[in-house]
């Protein structure tokens, strides 16, 4: 099993040049096509869309692919929002012993663990030893397809 040495880029979203793009509010069928052709159309700003705390949110790129369970694969840009409480079963940004990681909380009862979604790496199990700060959760996941 491997245990990843990832490094994150980080990005701040840029509030002050937005981009207004198209967005279709009704839905489109991802089954059998609509006859309905017309699709009344209004503008959406995907930083507001995706971010709902301007102050706590950054963006950053992934790198590697212990998350791929989680449909976090890698390039993919991450919306981290740092104000959020790190729950169990939440997906991290985590800087643990002088690296950033990706992963799931794991809590129980008198440990917490950093749980890959890719069967190929371990879980990293936190200690006293280990130096830990939860940066911030994973609200979104934006991907090229």
């Amino acid at each position: 099993m491997l245990r990843p040495k990832n490094k994150l880029d980080f990005f701040k979203p840029d509030f002050e040049s937005e981009i207004k793009v198209s967005f279709i509010d009704q839905g489109i069928k991802a089954g059998f096509p609509s006859p309905a052709a017309d699709f009344e159309e209004t503008k959406v700003s995907l930083d507001r869309l995706l971010v709902k705390n301007k102050e706590t949110t950054f963006y950053a790129k992934a790198n590697g692919n212990s998350m791929i369970g989680a449909a976090i694969n890698d390039g993919d840009i991450l919306v981290i929002d740092r104000s959020l409480e790190p729950n169990d079963g939440k997906i991290a940004v985590c800087f643990i012993d002088g690296e950033f990681t990706v992963k799931r909380i794991k809590k129980e009862k008198n440990s917490i663990s950093l749980v890959p979604e890719n069967e190929s790496y371990e879980p990293i199990i936190v200690t006293e030893e280990n130096d830990l700060i939860i940066w911030g959760i994973v609200t979104h996941v934006i991907k090229k397809l």
